[in-house]
């Protein structure tokens, strides 16, 4: 990511991997979810937390992607399930 000095927002240079925090309450539902939404890309899911009563998990998702475009589809569609809490 390269910083453009005429304006706030970065310059992304696409492919790029690129991270998403997925904060949910049923991991293997959060798990289904994100596999149907990456296929047929390279990714990578890795467990990243539990909360302390086991009710919320956090898994980070590493999605190679092609364009702006794809990248904000597939951060919609990881907000538009009922079993994720939040996505950053």
């Amino acid at each position: 990511m390269i910083s453009d000095t005429n304006s706030n927002k970065p310059e992304i240079n696409y492919p790029c991997k690129w991270d998403y925090k997925v904060i949910g309450n049923n991991l293997d539902e959060m798990i289904k979810l994100i596999e149907s939404i990456v296929s047929g890309f390279e990714y990578e899911i890795k467990s990243s937390n539990v909360s302390s009563n086991g009710k919320y998990f956090s898994l980070n998702l590493n999605v190679l992607v092609n364009s702006e475009f794809m990248r904000d589809e597939i951060f919609a569609g990881l907000k538009s399930d009922e079993f994720i809490l939040m996505v950053l």
